[in-house]
């Protein structure tokens, strides 16, 4: 690779920052447009500002971004002497480019101090993500159903839609 094309690929790579709250309307699209393989699942929209603000108050999202945009997401949040992340989310032009990875890294390096483990959770339907984790060091570690307030667009039965729980212990 030359040291041009070196250079413009390096101002092209994402940094991640902590969002703030100038980030709530753009990380609401993020998330939405990340998550949308979950509306055959999910009725409607995955988050909205207001939903963005909430987890905002109870820890942080990390955010990656480039010149142009944000390219994605994690939500952080510290619980006694575990992290819980979610909300992990890449725009679709950018999945499957190790950004996900990188966001996972950064959030299990934030989360470091003062934790002994971090948990998250995912839905069922989503068959490729435990596999995703799995690679991480997650391990499954149970299941739990859906929060009542979930609108799901089938009875759950039909597809066993429920969480799958998933941790990695710190070292």
């Amino acid at each position: 690779m030359s040291q041009g094309a070196k250079s413009r690929s390096l101002e092209n790579a994402p940094r991640i920052r902590i969002a703030s709250a100038a980030d709530v309307e753009p990380l609401a699209g993020l998330i939405n447009a990340a998550f949308v393989v979950e509306r055959p699942f999910i009725e409607g929209e995955r988050i909205d500002p207001a939903g963005v603000r909430e987890y905002m108050q109870k820890g942080n999202f990390l955010v990656a971004e480039d010149a142009v945009e944000l390219a994605g997401c994690v939500c952080v949040e510290l619980r006694g002497e575990r992290g819980y992340l979610g909300l992990l989310g890449v725009a679709p032009a950018r999945q499957e480019m190790g950004l996900g990875r990188k966001l996972m890294e950064a959030a299990e390096d934030f989360q470091a101090v003062g934790c002994r483990g971090i948990d998250l959770r995912i839905i069922s339907p989503r068959t490729p993500l435990p596999a995703f984790y799995e690679l991480m060091g997650y391990r499954q570690t149970g299941t739990a159903p859906f929060a009542a307030d979930v609108p799901v667009k089938v009875p759950c039965h039909y597809i066993l839609c429920h969480y799958i729980l998933m941790s990695k212990e710190l070292t």
